[in-house]
């Protein structure tokens, strides 16, 4: 029988492990108001890229409203488009998405007019609802799921 010769096989040098190690990633922009700049992207990965971007004690405030969105619809779809965080249910379109401005979280209700009781702020659309949380706010975490729930249930907005 004849032996084959095996090429030894080499483990990478210390220093291209290195070299990719520290290899850091470019820094996200940051729009007016500390909006993050987050490439579109569907699932959570995108979503929770655009939330480690957002600066400050907005961070906090959109990690716990995605928190609690997730809680009360485990399987809600996500996406991030035109630099905003989408929320979904599959084959009923966004109900609700979020955006970072300079002195609060704004979150949109889509269908926001047939929540009960309505979120506090207005809109020029007739149907959209808002959530203005700033800083000092404490968010009704009970009413906010409520909120979540009954806005799932509506018909969604179906843009791409």
């Amino acid at each position: 029988m004849a032996s084959t010769k095996r090429a030894p096989v080499r483990s990478a040098s210390k220093k291209a492990t290195r070299s990719t190690s520290t290899v850091k990633q470019p820094a996200v922009k940051l729009l007016v108001g500390g909006n993050p700049q987050i490439a579109k992207g569907d699932g959570d990965g995108p979503v929770q890229a655009y939330i480690a971007a957002v600066p400050g004690w907005k961070r906090a405030t959109c990690a716990q409203v995605d928190a609690l969105i997730t809680l009360a619809l485990p399987k809600v779809q996500k996406a991030v488009k035109w630099n905003s965080p989408f929320y979904g249910v599959k084959d009923n379109g966004w109900f609700l998405s979020l955006h970072v401005f300079t002195n609060y979280v704004k979150v949109t209700f889509f269908k926001g007019a047939s929540l009960v009781p309505l979120p506090p702020d207005t809109s020029t659309q007739k149907e959209v609802r808002y959530l203005n949380i700033r800083e000092a706010d404490k968010l009704d975490e009970k009413q906010f799921m409520a909120w979540v729930k009954q806005a799932a249930r509506l018909p969604g907005w179906l843009g791409h």
